[in-house]
């Protein structure tokens, strides 16, 4: 039997091998995702999922004091929960749960890099005055509150409170970058069809702010509009004269976004964006005709039309499309970066 004890040992590994693999092969799948990682990828894969945690700590230790502008006072908001109501003040809840990521996404690389830089410009007085990084209002991101996100949902607030921050910690510790630096992640309701170029608005050129197409947004609710305004009134916002015939100035110029550039009104030029501000219209894309002594002014589009559409997000994730694909759409040649080490700098500097 001697000589036979090497056979039997290593029919005995052998046997055991036979057990074990089979249950190294399962393990991938024990979380009930057919995942399909083994060895080194299945080691990345747990740790990435600690590296979630680590970034939620993070967020959790960050403060974000915010003007609330109808009480003229600081409202000071752990940083998940004031990303948890920007996004449920600035997006529809009931939206695809890709779109509310992507907004998400867009809210929290603005807070991050205002909360880097710490810039306050176009801040009120009163803010100044009182410590605030941001205001509630558009100035900067619209956020509301616990309080007033129940009193607006009403008997939806449990599944609506839970979409919006099922979005938020998806996208926890993420954040937008293009040359390893936050971007200035802007966005808007609706587009044309297009979104616009930042040089057309405000003169500087941002790599990542160019027009892009955004057929998604066509045939939406807010995607055309009407209002009538009286001729004197026009004159007066506008300080112009229409004259008695059938045409009211002519457009010299149209951006890369389609929208309005310039209008020529006997001389006198103006610009879309002028336009759009002095007589409060929807968007810079608008075509207008005379009716009796009103003019009908028909818009495309709802907002400056500069980053990222909100509903033209939501038309890319009812094709399928992630909220990482809708981002780099929107924001051409950026990247989704993890925020941790900014973060980590901004909790320092308390």
């Amino acid at each position: 039997m001697e000589k036979f004890k090497p056979f039997i040992v290593l029919a005995s590994i052998l046997f055991a091998l036979t057990l074990v693999i089979p249950a190294v092969l399962v393990l991938p799948f024990n979380d009930g995702k057919a995942s399909g990682k083994l060895g080194e990828e299945l080691a990345k894969g747990k740790a990435s999922t600690s590296k979630t945690v680590s970034s939620s700590k993070k967020e959790a230790a960050i403060e974000v004091a915010v003007f609330r502008s109808a009480q003229s006072k600081i409202e000071k908001v752990k940083l998940e929960d004031y990303l948890v109501g920007v996004v449920a003040a600035e997006m529809p809840a009931d939206f695809n749960e890709e779109a509310l990521k992507a907004q998400a996404l867009a809210a929290r690389t603005y807070i991050v890099n205002r909360l880097i830089s710490k810039t306050q410009l176009g801040m009120p007085k009163s803010a100044l005055a009182k410590g605030a990084l941001v205001t509630d209002t558009q100035l900067h991101q619209v956020y509301k509150n616990d309080a007033e996100q129940r009193r607006d949902w009403g008997k939806d607030y449990a599944w609506k409170k839970k979409r919006v921050q099922e979005a938020v910690r998806a996208t926890s510790g993420q954040i937008l970058t293009y040359k390893n630096k936050p971007i200035d992640a802007l966005f808007f309701s609706t587009s044309n069809g297009y979104t616009e170029s930042s040089e057309e608005l405000w003169g500087g050129s941002i790599p990542y702010l160019k027009s892009v197409s955004s057929p998604w947004d066509r045939g939406t609710e807010k995607f055309m509009s009407k209002m009538e305004i009286p001729i004197s009134q026009f004159e007066a916002r506008l300080g112009v004269k229409v004259g008695s015939g059938g045409t009211i100035g002519k457009i010299i110029a149209r951006t890369k976004g389609k929208r309005v550039a310039k209008v020529d009104f006997n001389g006198k030029i103006l610009t879309g964006k002028a336009i759009r501000e002095k007589l409060d219209l929807r968007s810079t894309d608008f075509a207008w005709e005379r009716k009796g002594n009103k003019i009908v002014i028909t818009t495309k589009g709802f907002g400056h039309g500069v980053g990222m559409s909100q509903y033209g997000a939501n038309g890319m994730a009812a094709q399928g499309k992630n909220y990482k694909e809708i981002v780099k759409h929107y924001y051409q040649g950026v990247q989704i970066t993890s925020a941790d080490n900014m973060l980590q700098t901004i909790t320092a500097q308390k």
